[in-house]
């Protein structure tokens, strides 16, 4: 699923932002969590769209919704978090837009705590979790998932 977010910097020029929800982080991106600092403890800011009808790679048949599979993962990762030291911090429905436009909304919002990327590393490797999280994959039509962390000059902490 793609979204084209236009922002109009002046009369003059438009500039586009894409943005392309997926299920699973490409190369780059894998590579570039594994670098750097794998220590400092982060907080994965998931947005989350659903699937209409659960889809098991399996091809085990289901008559979940996506989001009735994603949350038989969510209940299950709670178990894989606090294994690693990590916990759910939030997680709501997106009800509206408040600022920006996007094609189509995201249907959730979920934020994890992991002590460090050395943890959550350990939690999507671990054989349990990889059980679970056929769930996560049979449920989601894609998600944004965006890798923070605390810093100086950070307004909120």
């Amino acid at each position: 699923m793609r979204y084209v977010v236009a922002l109009i910097i002046d009369s003059e020029r438009e500039d586009t932002v894409k943005v392309e929800n997926k299920v699973r982080p490409n190369e780059e991106q894998m590579k570039g969590f594994l670098d750097g600092d794998a220590d400092t403890p982060i907080y994965m800011v998931n947005l989350l769209k659903f699937k209409e009808k659960a889809e098991y790679e399996d091809g085990r048949k289901s008559d979940l919704s996506g989001q009735e599979a994603y949350a038989i993962y969510g209940q299950e990762v709670q178990g894989h978090l606090a294994k690693v030291g990590g916990k759910g911090v939030y997680g709501g429905q997106v009800s509206r837009l408040m600022l920006g436009e996007v094609e189509d909304l995201w249907d959730m919002v979920a934020i994890a705590m992991y002590p460090s990327k050395k943890a959550m590393l350990q939690m999507i490797t671990d054989a349990d979790y990889i059980e679970s999280a056929k769930h996560r994959t049979a449920g989601l039509e894609g998600q944004l998932n965006i890798e923070t962390k605390v810093g100086a000059n950070v307004p909120f902490q």
